[in-house]
C-alpha cells in the first residue's frame, strides 16, 4: 500500500529529511530552488515551499556546502543556481550514512516488539 499517495507525510518527517534530500537533489549538478522542490515532489517526498527551502540553502551556503551562481533567464528574471562544493559532497555522504543508520534502527525498533510491531 502506497501511503504517500493517500496522505501527506507528517511535517516533522519532511523537516527532518529536507536538508539531506536538498543536498541529494544537487548531487548530479547545479539546480535552482523550484527545480529542487519539483524533484522532491516527484520523488514522493511531499510538497515544499520556497520559504522553507531557500533559508536552508542559505545556511548551506554559509556552511560552505553549496555555491551560488546567478544565471540570466531566457525570457524572464535570472535564477539563483546552487551547486555542491567538495565540503557539501562530504557532508552529503556523512548525512546519508547517518540517515540510513537511523532509519535502520528505527525500523528494527518498530518491528521488534509484538505489541508495537506494526511492520510484522
Amino acid at each position: 500500500m502506497d501511503l504517500s499517495a493517500a496522505e501527506p507525510w507528517p511535517g516533522d518527517w519532511n523537516r527532518a529529511s529536507l536538508g539531506l534530500c536538498a543536498l541529494q537533489a544537487l548531487k548530479d549538478g547545479p539546480s535552482y530552488g523550484y527545480a529542487i522542490i519539483t524533484a522532491l515532489e516527484q520523488a514522493g517526498l511531499g510538497t515544499f515551499k520556497g520559504g522553507t527551502l531557500y533559508p536552508l540553502l542559505t545556511r548551506f551556503e554559509t556552511a560552505g556546502w553549496v555555491e551560488v551562481e546567478w544565471r540570466a533567464g531566457e525570457s524572464g528574471p535570472g535564477r539563483k543556481y546552487f551547486s555542491l562544493t567538495s565540503a557539501g559532497r562530504t557532508e552529503l555522504e556523512h548525512q546519508c550514512q547517518q540517515w540510513l543508520s537511523f532509519t535502520q534502527s528505527t525500523t528494527a525498533f518498530l518491528a521488534a516488539a509484538p505489541d508495537r510491531g506494526v511492520l510484522q
